[in-house]
């Protein structure tokens, strides 16, 4: 049988993984208890995905003012430590492997998830958006603009929920600073209009993530902490990019070099950006060149260009997202090039067990 470069062990720090093949952060918004506390259904699916190389949990919220969609959970309770704690020992009673994914979505949210108050961002500037709330989809309204005492408080949540996320037995942490969210909004120069030491130039709109990073290595070794980019997003989550776009992430990922991380974290274009002339289209091989470290890139692939762009050396691991709730035992698939099952978007967000538990590993589906 051919061997395949996505089912190749990899070192990865101070973890030794199975395979390349990673499960990528998913919201799928089944923690709807009081609490947003991990359930046996989480145990359960994480459990079930556990032959993944890696598996990065959905992304958590580091405090009460971070969420933005409804039932997602958290990482600021003793709640939802003990929930989390359940997962985790279930992926390693599997031999596998998970980092929490640290999130705080900042403007892409509603009043509705904060007693009436305005959600946080780095400047009074409405993303225009569509967010999930218990009363369905609802248009985004104008944030509040951080205060310089708030960032700094918003610094310590990060460092708090690291730790939480240690103390729930987690194998790392990934900084979830992509797709439109809260350190995304700081880099964009069309959401950051700050004057202060967080805005203005390049360096200036970097420094908060820069500052949580700092405060993350506090809790955990640099090579048990990830980071997650969106280089080319473009028109959407309120996010559209501007000619600094990719200087300012060439800027971001160059200083990584200076950290023993565990990884950096990438996507391929959500959209087709060929037409935006500042735009790179081909994020891994781009940053392939910048980053001497780790490099992970997501972003629709599949059993052949999953290897591919392993084997063309632009990256050294790969996160696969839709594929892995329709295929729990995606690794396996690749390695016996078996078929793999359609996911329904219909579930993808709803409560329960359906689309969430019921797809079962091939040999099950073949046998049943």
């Amino acid at each position: 049988m051919e061997e395949q470069a996505l089912l190749q062990p990899y070192k990865l720090g101070n973890l030794t993984l199975k395979n390349r093949v990673v499960m990528a952060p998913m919201t799928r918004s089944r923690a709807n208890n009081p609490e947003k506390a991990p359930t046996e259904m989480h145990v359960e699916y994480y459990k079930q995905r556990a032959s993944a190389g890696l598996i990065i949990s959905e992304g958590s919220q580091v405090s009460k003012r971070a969420v933005g969609y409804v039932n997602t959970p958290g990482v600021h309770t003793a709640e939802q430590v003990a929930g989390w704690k359940e997962v985790t020992d279930a992926v390693h009673e599997k031999d596998g492997k998970i980092f929490m994914q640290l999130w705080h979505v900042g403007r892409i949210s509603h009043p509705k998830f904060h007693d009436g108050e305005k959600p946080l961002a780095p400047s009074p500037v409405n993303p225009e958006a569509d967010v999930y709330t218990p009363e369905g989809f609802e248009k985004t309204t104008e944030p509040k603009e951080m205060s310089i005492q708030e960032i700094q408080e918003t610094i310590q949540e990060f460092k708090r929920a690291a730790q939480m996320a240690k103390d729930a037995g987690f194998d790392g942490v990934e900084i979830h600073s992509s797709n439109g969210y809260l350190f995304h909004q700081f880099f964009n120069k069309n959401a950051n209009q700050r004057t202060d030491e967080y805005g203005g130039n390049i360096p200036n709109r970097a420094r908060f993530f820069f500052d949580v990073l700092e405060a993350v290595t506090e809790v955990w070794p640099e090579n048990q902490i990830g980071c997650r980019f969106n280089p080319s997003l473009h028109k959407i989550f309120g996010i559209t990019a501007t000619e600094e776009s990719i200087p300012t992430f060439d800027y971001i990922i160059e200083k990584l070099n200076a950290y023993d991380l565990a990884y950096v974290h990438l996507s391929e274009p959500f959209t087709d950006v060929s037409d935006v002339p500042y735009l790179e289209t081909q994020i891994a091989k781009h940053y392939r060149k910048i980053y001497k470290g780790t490099l992970m890139i997501n972003g629709g692939f599949n059993r052949e260009s999953g290897n591919n762009v392993i084997e063309a050396g632009n990256a050294d691991l790969v996160s696969f997202g839709k594929l892995f709730i329709s295929n729990p035992d995606l690794p396996e698939r690749f390695k016996n090039n078996w078929p793999l099952a359609e996911y329904d978007k219909d579930t993808f967000y709803t409560p329960g067990e359906k689309g969430y538990l019921d797809y079962p590993p091939y040999q099950e589906e073949v046998v049943s």
